[in-house]
């Protein structure tokens, strides 16, 4: 298999870094290959939730990743073709107020011609979940296909990026990556409750990143001006390996007061965090 989809150019190799095949595999939630989404912000999930889509395997590999069970590959999931991806699209965003494709990077072909079929007979918003490292070249393929991107803006340090994602790249990877998808899509268009079309970008605070964070919102503020934010409070020490003490611990109100604050500063709409969401019980119950 040859693959060049994302930016790790894997290339000739029969398992890239993501660690998975041609055809796209789905994570499986409670016996179904999509699940109800009721965590995610409110002009994502809506009333009835979001429909979203688990890709299996990723791209990066996040020390802190909620998520690492169908990220690493190891829970439980199904392969499906094109024809059955298709259908899949189609149920999920029947039962939800969105249809979101969670962390598709790797399977970005599949997904498109997928889309691309059912695209003018769904009903809702569709949105794309992005970890942020995205190939421009690929990202073009969705061009015309998705009303709302949902990237991550992870990291603008490159140390950090590569200790704690192992993409020392990441940093300037995902600025192109979310300037493209802001030329897709450009500003956010609220109606009703819900995101219709344009961007929403996340950024996780992580202990210690205060300082990069509000980097991070300097860097939306003047790539995808007319975007909203998520400056999101979730991490969970939980998640972390023993090899990284710094972060064995939670994010501070100071730490997490600075981001907001820069975001205020900056006039960026969007989406702030409570205490009491650094827990497991946010993370779905992948089978």
């Amino acid at each position: 298999m040859t693959c060049r989809l994302c930016p790790r150019n894997c290339g000739d190799r029969a398992r890239g870094f993501c660690g998975q095949g041609a055809a796209a595999a789905v994570a499986l939630v409670e016996g179904k290959p999509y699940m109800l989404h009721r965590f995610e912000e409110p002009v994502i999930a809506g009333t009835r939730g979001s429909g979203a889509i688990f890709f299996v395997g990723c791209n990066l590999r996040c020390v802190y990743c909620q998520n690492a069970d169908i990220s690493r590959g190891d829970g439980a999931s199904v392969t499906l073709d094109e024809v059955a991806l298709s259908a899949l699209f189609s149920e999920a965003a029947a039962v939800g107020d969105t249809l979101s494709l969670v962390t598709a990077a790797h399977f970005i072909a599949p997904v498109s011609r997928a889309l691309r079929a059912v695209r003018d007979k769904l009903r809702v918003p569709v949105v794309y979940n992005s970890s942020g490292y995205e190939s421009v070249s690929s990202l073009r393929l969705l061009d015309g296909l998705i009303d709302v991107y949902l990237p991550d803006f992870k990291h603008v340090d490159a140390q950090r990026a590569a200790r704690y994602s192992h993409a020392a790249d990441y940093p300037q990877v995902a600025r192109a990556a979310i300037a493209e998808m802001y030329r897709q899509v450009g500003a956010a268009k609220v109606r009703d409750g819900l995101l219709r079309r344009g961007m929403l970008v996340r950024h996780l605070v992580l202990p210690g990143g205060r300082e990069e964070g509000a980097a991070v919102m300097r860097e939306i503020a003047a790539l995808a001006p007319g975007a909203l934010v998520s400056v999101m409070r979730q991490y969970t020490p939980a998640f972390c390996p023993d090899a990284y003490p710094e972060l064995k611990r939670r994010v501070t109100s100071f730490e997490y007061a600075t981001v907001v604050n820069e975001a205020a500063r900056l006039q960026l709409g969007g989406f702030m965090q409570g205490k009491g969401c650094e827990s497991k019980a946010f993370t779905p119950a992948f089978d």
